[in-house]
């Protein structure tokens, strides 16, 4: 190496560390940007002639960047629900606004991808983030669940219909011997309903069949069962109906006989008024057990309830569903029915309160009338080279030949709700690296100067 390529590897050393001070000075620029990723500077050596080893020298440099799409960000909470970030890696997939036309928004048709999880609503309804991309994935019917489009993800206002109960799931333990008011230890068989004060007897000992107690013989009723569960259910329109049960065993368990504990489910006609008061309803089937407690009748999970009127209001035919091992007969020191699990499907009307994002991707609201309802899936991606994507203004990648093919799902990422990551630039670490760059420049300044002092003395001999 002579003088002359000793100048230009110093030039190549000046644009080197130009190039690195330009990438430290974007990070530092960008240090409060949402999901910003740094973008570090690697340096490689270029040999320009090959010699042995002996005289071989160090030759020139060249920078080039080194991208951190891969280092996860700091996550920093907020108090919005649709903002989102990712933990672990991953991108949002996103797409720009085109236009709006008679109304409607167009959107481009090319997916970009970013960290970028500010998201919020637009004026339409649109989860956009604050650099202005529209996140993309499938919006969900909040009535029927399900899938209505891949798209850029759009939560309408309106009003949620309301829903009437069809499935009352219920899962209890039903006392071996019940404290009625008819109970006596001393006699046999008196905690069973048994004939009624009329001489009605509305006990279904045996698979299903239909039954009342009138209200006259409400009273003897009430003194032969035991209170069961208590909720309310609704109509199509929305409306609530109180609904009252009783439990009221009917049979004991005779090993000679060869016959089982049996049970049956009665509600109350009337919610307006006293129990005393109303007729009631045998819900039309035989629960039996065991003597080890377990319910042996019917074989399925799930019974119907046919016609159920309260009020007058036939809410029809509901399932309840108690599933497998949902109800017991087993021994209770206190004799009453001990219930476990007690819900139904039905609801009101509601309209939208707030929105949340779940750790799965989705994109829950929950109404006034007290319901939480799936309304979109969050569409998210990874890449097996993620520092091969191609970087965007806005925060966002576009995909690359390096970065392979987009692979759909979060694959062990999590989505964490209310939080937005932040950019993983270290301020510290950028101040260090800019104090060597500016080191390794002025050094290479000092190799300008020292080349140009020796061609000078060069020069000076033949004077």
């Amino acid at each position: 190496m002579d003088v002359f390529t000793a100048l230009q590897t110093a030039v190549s050393g000046l644009k080197a560390q130009s190039f690195s001070l330009e990438n430290i000075s974007g990070n530092i620029a960008n240090s409060q940007t949402v999901g910003f990723k740094r973008v570090d500077t690697n340096f490689v050596d270029l040999v320009a002639e090959q010699q042995t080893p002996t005289r071989q020298v160090a030759g020139s440099v060249a920078a080039n960047s080194r991208q951190t799409t891969t280092v996860q960000g700091g996550l920093n909470a907020t108090e919005i629900g649709t903002n989102m970030a990712l933990n672990g890696e991953g991108f949002f997939v996103v797409q720009t606004k085109s236009g709006d036309a008679n109304g409607q928004s167009s959107f481009s048709t090319n997916d970009s991808y970013t960290r970028r999880g500010d998201f919020a609503l637009d004026k339409d309804g649109y989860l956009v983030n604050g650099a202005g991309s529209y996140l993309k994935g499938n919006s969900l019917d909040p009535v029927t669940g399900q899938a209505t489009g891949e798209g850029p993800v759009k939560v309408t206002n309106s009003i949620l219909p309301a829903h009437p109960t069809g499935t009352i799931t219920y899962s209890a333990n039903l006392p071996k011997t019940p404290a009625t008011k008819n109970a006596n230890a001393s006699i046999p068989g008196s905690e069973l309903l048994g004939t009624l004060a009329s001489g009605a007897n509305p006990a279904i000992l045996s698979g299903t069949g239909s039954a009342t107690v009138s209200a006259a013989d409400a009273a003897s009723f009430i003194n032969g069962s035991v209170d069961g569960p208590s909720l309310t259910a609704y109509t199509a329109s929305g409306g609530p109906v109180a609904i009252q049960t009783r439990w009221a065993k009917v049979q004991n368990a005779d090993a000679t006989a060869g016959t089982n504990d049996v049970w049956n489910l009665f509600y109350a006609n009337q919610s307006t008024v006293t129990s005393t008061a109303t007729a009631w309803t045998n819900a039309g089937t035989a629960f039996q057990f065991n003597n080890s407690g377990q319910l042996t009748a019917p074989a399925t999970s799930t019974v119907a309830i046919p016609a159920l009127t309260v009020d007058g209001v036939n809410l029809g035919n509901i399932q309840l569903n108690y599933g497998s091992g949902g109800l017991t007969g087993y021994t209770s020191s206190g004799g009453t029915v001990t219930t476990n699990t007690l819900t139904q499907d039905g609801y009101t009307s509601g309209t939208l309160n707030n929105l949340s994002v779940t750790a799965d991707g989705k994109v829950m609201g929950k109404y006034s009338n007290g319901n939480t309802i799936a309304l979109a899936n969050i569409k998210v991606v990874q890449f097996n080279n993620s520092d091969g994507l191609k970087a965007n203004s806005n925060g966002t990648y576009e995909q690359t030949l390096g970065s392979g093919t987009p692979l759909v799902g979060l694959n062990g990422t999590t989505i964490i709700g209310s939080n937005v990551e932040q950019s993983n630039t270290d301020i510290a670490s950028e101040f260090s690296k800019m104090i060597v760059t500016q080191q390794a420049y002025s050094a290479n300044t000092k190799v300008i100067s020292t080349s140009q002092d020796m061609m000078s003395a060069l020069i000076n001999i033949i004077r």
